[in-house]
């Protein structure tokens, strides 16, 4: 079993930073504009420009364990060790940067795994997430003369676990919290609004894992997307513009989560617990709380055990 997340630079400094996003942004998954427009901005503008920004940024969050991705992520498979009985492997990779998704897959096929599930971990299926990380998988199998057997994980958006999961964690830190929040956010990463017209499902995940997180919870929740990029239309509301609108509207105490992602990142640490802290306190806001993501919780290890396991019914007896 390969548990599969987004990536991130080895280190939280300019070069590493440089060597990630131009493997990040050279996949044309990620960015669909032409590759004879993107390149030349990529590597004459972008590159030269924003990762000493964002290196800045994974300073912020860097810990001692390094990255809080890959730290998690690789505590996450430890969890899962011993989860599904004898002969199991579990083992990690990411779809950009270390350690890859080519390399995991031939380490398991040296250790004689002769049947592979590939667990892409994004609860809401998107071409430029989950499709490439299988697309990773595919390719390094392309490159193998004796194949083994591959399945992957489906998007789980509405899975009953997830949702259950979800619902669990907001209450626990919720109740933890010292302020009684007027609103609770779902924040999910953006995507280009041109992803929904040519066909991309992820909105209507996104807007379905808060549906059903919504009654589950027995309240509303104010939904947006974060992460905006260039300068094409995104999915809307955006995250920044909704934090700093709401206080104006009578909501002064707020607690976000971020769904989509299955363990916390720069994108959950820095952009919404620090950035959008500062958005909402400026616009007038009293009380702020970005409420964690599921990780290598008990709650969450116990959903991703139950969801793996489905998907490997046929290969192995249940543990």
């Amino acid at each position: 079993m390969l548990l599969v997340n987004l990536g991130t630079p080895d280190e939280a400094e300019a070069g590493a930073v440089r060597r990630y996003l131009a493997e990040f942004l050279s996949d044309p998954r990620v960015v669909e504009i032409p590759r004879i427009a993107w390149l030349p901005l990529l590597h004459g503008v972008i590159l030269r420009t924003r990762p000493q920004k964002s290196a800045h940024a994974y300073r912020m969050v860097w810990t001692e364990d390094g990255s809080p991705l890959a730290a998690i992520t690789r505590r996450q498979a430890l969890a899962l060790e011993d989860a599904f009985g004898p002969g199991v492997i579990v083992d990690h990779a990411m779809r950009y940067g270390r350690p890859a998704i080519g390399d995991r897959l031939a380490a398991l096929k040296a250790a004689g795994c002769e049947r592979i599930l590939v667990a892409p971990l994004y609860p809401q299926y998107c071409a430029a997430t989950t499709a490439t990380a299988n697309d990773a998988a595919f390719a390094a199998l392309a490159g193998m003369r004796w194949q083994p057997a591959l399945r992957t994980l489906p998007p789980y958006h509405d899975d009953p676990a997830y949702i259950e999961a979800l619902a669990a964690s907001v209450r626990a830190s919720v109740a933890a919290l010292d302020f009684v929040p007027d609103a609770i956010m779902a924040s999910f990463h953006g995507m280009p609004q041109r992803t929904l017209e040519l066909g991309d499902p992820y909105h209507c995940h996104c807007r379905k894992t808060a549906r059903l997180l919504s009654e589950a919870l027995g309240r509303d929740l104010v939904v947006a997307f974060q992460s905006r990029f260039g300068r094409a239309k995104w999915l809307a509301p955006a995250t920044d513009a909704t934090l700093a609108a709401l206080p104006g509207r009578g909501v002064k105490r707020i607690a976000v989560l971020t769904p989509g992602f299955a363990a916390d990142c720069i994108e959950t640490l820095e952009e919404i617990a620090i950035r959008g802290r500062e958005t909402f306190l400026a616009a007038g806001g009293e009380s702020f709380a970005c409420l964690p993501c599921l990780n290598d919780s008990a709650g969450g290890i116990a959903m991703l055990r139950t969801m793996l396991a489905r998907e490997l019914e046929g290969w192995v007896a249940p543990a």
